[in-house]
């Protein structure tokens, strides 16, 4: 029997962005020096990345347009092919830093932090990283990051949910895009279950990295965690055949609620409902009826659970707390249907704060299984 191919890694955006700055900048200081591939230290790893130049132009302000295409390798990513366009030009007296760096276009605005751009820190290092050497004394640069297509991209995400809205960001702590969502990464989260489950009986389930930072934060053994991106159903069913006594589910509230509706396997491309979902359990929950069919009409969870609380706390909780109970039930059934062996599973669920918003009866008693000794 052939294995499958190891997925392709590719590379986060902000690596394309810092790709296009550095050949606009070799423009702009030399006339017709038109790279066609720039050499970058990602610094996260510190390892090489060779990143293609799609098109490159002088505009008629006298600034330098550099395009690349995001390759986030194999990835079940939105932005694959997405056009980066970094402009770069010379900065006026008056600007402070070396590098004005801003979020043109397509770069989403932070609600949290006064409509700043998109725009994180490791992004910001290595452009710094790359640009500073080469910028002469006494010079400033003015960097522009444009996603054209980021607006229309981010109404399928949940950016707006975590506070960014009209785009996407430039978000990444590191410059390799790993194949979490690759059908070819399940085989691999699998053999990384199966260490664990040998040395643990309890484990506890991430999403992606907002859960497995949370994790740590209130008190869970970081050798218990294992992160598996979109795979829920399958790395449920490899714990029960491997003999894991408990699972606990740790995500962020608009993914885990698919699992409600029968869901597991939590990527957008393969099913949604997520507002359905919502509205079932405020149904069961008796909610009154003009708030069941405001949140159906809600743009995101995060919106619908906004409102619940706004019309009473202790409502949402009833909710909340319906929702998690009822994950339980389900992934439970779903790991006996697909083994025949029982699974406890318990569920907690955070909002865009990373607050915990509701845990289930499970949930609880397996926490305490995870905690650090």
């Amino acid at each position: 029997m052939t294995s499958a191919p190891t997925p392709r890694a590719g590379y986060t955006l902000p690596v394309f962005a810092c790709a296009g700055a550095m050949a606009a900048l070799r423009y702009l200081l030399n006339p017709g020096d038109r790279p066609q591939t720039i050499p970058l230290d990602l610094l996260n790893p510190p390892q090489p990345a060779a990143i293609p130049i799609a098109q490159l132009a002088p505009l008629p302000d006298g600034s330098v347009l550099a395009i690349t295409h995001s390759d986030p390798g194999d990835n079940l990513d939105l932005t694959r092919r997405t056009p980066l366009w970094s402009v770069v030009a010379w900065g006026n007296e008056a600007q402070p830093e070396v590098i004005q760096l801003e979020g043109g276009e397509g770069i989403g605005k932070q609600l949290e932090r006064g409509g700043a751009p998109a725009i994180y820190s490791y992004a910001k290092v290595l452009i710094a990283h790359h640009l500073t050497p080469l910028i002469p004394s006494g010079k400033t640069l003015r960097v522009t990051i444009i996603l054209p297509e980021g607006r229309a991209l981010a109404e399928r995400t949940s950016n707006a949910a975590f506070g960014v809205v009209d785009g996407l960001s430039l978000l990444g702590t590191a410059g390799i895009s790993q194949p979490l969502s690759a059908p070819g990464q399940l085989e691999q989260s699998r053999e990384i279950l199966r260490a664990k489950a040998a040395e643990h009986t309890h484990l506890v389930f991430c999403l992606g990295e907002n859960g497995l930072d949370l994790a740590t934060q209130i008190g869970i053994d970081p050798e218990r965690r294992v992160k598996t991106a979109n795979w829920l159903g399958p790395m449920l069913v490899e714990a029960g055949q491997v003999g894991v006594a408990g699972v606990l589910l740790l995500g962020y509230h608009g993914k885990l609620i698919k699992l409600a509706g029968g869901i597991f396997h939590t990527h957008h491309h393969v099913a949604d409902g997520r507002q359905e979902i919502l509205a079932a359990c405020c149904a069961a929950a008796a909610v009154p009826l003009p708030t069941i069919q405001a949140i159906l009409q809600a743009a995101t969870v995060e919106a619908g659970l906004g409102l619940l609380r706004a019309q009473d706390e202790h409502l949402a909780q009833r909710v909340y707390q319906h929702m998690v109970e009822r994950i339980d039930e389900r992934a439970a059934a779903y790991v006996y249907a697909h083994t025949g062996y029982s699974l406890a599973v318990g569920t907690m669920v955070f909002d865009r704060l990373r607050q915990v918003v509701a845990r289930s009866d499970r949930a609880q008693a397996l926490f305490e299984q995870v905690l650090v000794d």
